[in-house]
Formats: structure tokens, sequence, C-alpha cells
């Protein structure tokens, strides 16, 4: 990281932003909780670190998220030269939740929160945890010198199983849209995400007319019918919004099952503690929300007029994001860069804050309590198979997940 750069010359973020990025995010907030940087990939944006300012951000109407992702790409070809007009993001994906202001917000969300409740989410609890116990089971059983990969064996097929099953999308289909969904949220090219979008809209739009034509027990079926003061989804919001539950229901939980499980080997006495006292786990599952935030960055809003944010003027038309990961590293909790499971669980910003909170936290939470338990039970002797130093972190801005997981299960 340079250190001396004009108030509106970005400074540039490099590979550390990802692989180091506690430490990075420390310096950020430390220097200026609002600064205007350059993210790995190359995006302009001005990245909120500070707690009380992404706060501050996520509530403030003069930062927009309607249409942000055209106005992005028109940004993005402008400065290549190229025809402004047109975008490479799939149409039929803009007009998701993370992309809209209210009003059209709160009746999309009004809509999907029918369908998508807690109460909704807890009948999953046994399904859940048999889907659980058959993946330890083949871990168990199919481990090499009794080892094993964490997120190949465990942590990715069981969100994804739970997500195809709660939105009625084909497990065997997994490999084509957990692809275009790394591909959205990695640190890629405007065309590599164009077209991974494009393959996702077309696949999940063939798949809202199969529910339109022969609705079954599933939340996809459901939201295609649902209706609230006479008003349905469009085929458009259906796309768009089965998108952003789809990723959402997976890549969130791949990482807090994997970083939660290093954040415990790293951390011995903890992970004593949770064995010890199992009923720990719901609050242990908040503090892996905390310690290693399964979602780095929210997604973009731009200043529809000048904003003063902390100590800083957002121009108006610049993009502002939020580093939820350097958020929940503040002093507002004690002793910040330590794990503890017993930690009173309030305030951390994992799920987001204001109006675009997390619509898929309960499940998450749940799925996570889950997994823990489930894992800690069936492998006491549970080790990290090579050095941490060996460990790398995924090449997205968005997501903050590890690569792989290698363990020792005994």
């Amino acid at each position: 990281m340079h250190s001396e750069v004009t108030p509106l010359e970005p400074l540039p973020l490099g590979e550390d932003f990802i692989q180091d990025a506690h430490a990075v995010a420390a310096r950020l907030r430390e220097t200026a909780p609002v600064r205007f940087v350059v993210l790995p990939g190359g995006f302009p944006v001005w990245l909120v670190t500070g707690h009380a300012e992404a706060r501050a951000a996520m509530t403030d109407p003069r930062l927009s998220s309607q249409g942000v992702y055209d106005r992005l790409e028109r940004m993005r070809l402008a400065a290549a030269g190229e025809d402004a007009t047109e975008s490479r993001f799939a149409p039929e994906l803009a007009r998701n939740l993370l992309n809209l202001d209210p009003p059209d917000h709160t009746r999309l969300r009004a809509l999907v929160a029918k369908v998508f409740t807690t109460r909704a989410v807890a009948p999953l609890r046994p399904r859940i945890e048999a889907i659980a116990d058959e993946l330890l089971d083949a871990m168990d059983a199919g481990g090499t010198h009794g080892t094993a990969e964490l997120l190949a064996d465990f942590a990715y097929p069981l969100p994804i199983r739970v997500i195809c099953e709660l939105l009625g999308i084909p497990f065997a289909d997994r490999d084509r849209f957990t692809g275009w969904s790394h591909t959205m949220v990695a640190a890629a090219t405007p065309e590599e995400i164009g077209a991974a979008s494009t393959r996702m809209a077309a696949y999940l739009g063939d798949l809202v007319e199969a529910k339109r034509a022969r609705p079954e027990q599933d939340l996809l079926s459901a939201l295609v019918h649902v209706s609230q003061d006479g008003e349905r989804l469009s085929r458009d919001e259906l796309i768009a919004t089965a998108v952003v539950l789809l990723t959402g229901g997976f890549e969130t939980t791949v990482n807090l099952i994997s970083s939660g499980t290093l954040a415990l080997l790293r951390h011995p006495d903890q992970l004593d503690l949770l064995r010890a006292k199992p009923e720990l786990l719901p609050n242990a599952v908040e503090e892996f929300l905390r310690y290693e935030t399964p979602n780095n960055l929210s997604s973009p809003r731009y200043a529809t007029e000048p904003v003063a944010l902390g100590d800083a003027v957002i121009p108006e038309g610049h993009f502002v994001m939020v580093s939820w990961l350097a958020a929940n590293r503040v002093d507002r909790f004690a002793e910040p860069d330590r794990l503890d499971i017993t930690r009173p669980t309030g305030g951390h910003l994992a799920f987001g804050h204001g109006i675009h909170y997390c619509v898929g936290a309960p499940l998450a939470r749940l799925e996570g309590e889950i997994a823990f338990g489930r894992l800690l039970a069936r492998f006491p002797g549970l080790a990290l198979a090579v050095e941490p130093s060996a460990l790398r972190w995924r090449f997205s801005t968005a997501m903050h997940g590890l690569e792989s997981l290698p363990l020792r299960l005994r």
C-alpha cells in the first residue's frame, strides 16, 4: 500500500488486500475510515472501513443502489472508449434486491419475505442435519490417510444441496451455477462477469418458466405464484431474485463454515471450550461471522449528490462500498482481533445493515450451527493438515473465503 495520495487520487490496493485482508483493513481504518481507493481488478471506489461510517453509509438515502450495475458498466465501457449505452451485465439480473432503492426495493422485498422467513427456515433443520451427516460419512470413508479437504467435501456441498432443495433447483446442475457465481463475485473482467451473468440468467429463466407451468413444493415455485395487494414478481424480477438467493444462499455459508473451522483450529482454547459447551454453538457462529466475515464488501452504491461521510466528502456520481470485514474488527468489540465465542453477539455487520440486510441470514445461521456441531462431534481429533501459511484466500474482493482447507480427521 502506498501511503501518500492527494484527496481525489485513489490509493491502489494490491493482492495483499485479499491475502492479508485484516492487516490492510486495519491500516486503512486507522489512517482514513473512508478512503478513495482502486480495488484489485481496477474499480475506483470510496471504501468504508469504520463501523460507525458503515452504518451511516448503509442508511443514507443519498447513496443509491438503483441501477448501480448499469451505471458501473457504462462507466467501465466509457473508460475503455467503447459504446457506453450497452451493458455486458445480463439485464434480467439488474432488478435484484441489491440493485434497487425504495419503493421498488420495498415492494420486491415484501414479496420475497413472505416466503423466506425464519419460520420457513426452522423446519429445514432435520433435513440439513441429514445432509451434513451424509457428507461427513462420505468424508470419513473417503479420506486419504485420514485427511480430507473441507471445502470440496463439506463446506461447499452442504449449503449448495440445501439451497438447491429449498429453491427447487436440480443439484446435478451445481457445477454450472457455482462456476457462474464464482465468476460474478470474483475480481474478473467485465467481459467474464457479463458472460457468466448472461448464462446464469438464461438458466434461471428456463427454470422460472418450468415452475410457472408445473409448480412444486419449493421456494422458487412459491415466488412465481406469490402476490401481495395484487402485485406479483415479473419474470425478470423472479430471475434477479433467484440469483441473489442462489448465490447468497451458498457463497456466504461456504466461507462461514471453512473460515470458522480455520479460526477454531488456530485457537485451541476456543475449540476446547466449544466442544465442552456445545450450547455455545449459536454464539460461536455469530463470532465466526464477525471474526472472519464471509462477505468482505457490500454491493456498490453511488452518491446522488455530494455526501459527507466521516472526514471525507464523496463527490456526486462516485461509487461507495463498505468493507464489512474491516468494520467488524473495530474497538467497539473488546479485543477485536481475538476470537471469543462467549463474546456478546450484538453489533456485527456480517449480514449488512439497513434495508439491504441479508434476507437469508436465518438460513446461514442455521446451517452454520448444524455444520460446526456435526463436524466437531464427528471428528474429535480434527487438525490442520498444512501450515496456516500455505493457505490462500480466493481472489475475490466481494467474498472473503479460503481456496481450500486440508484437514487431518484424527
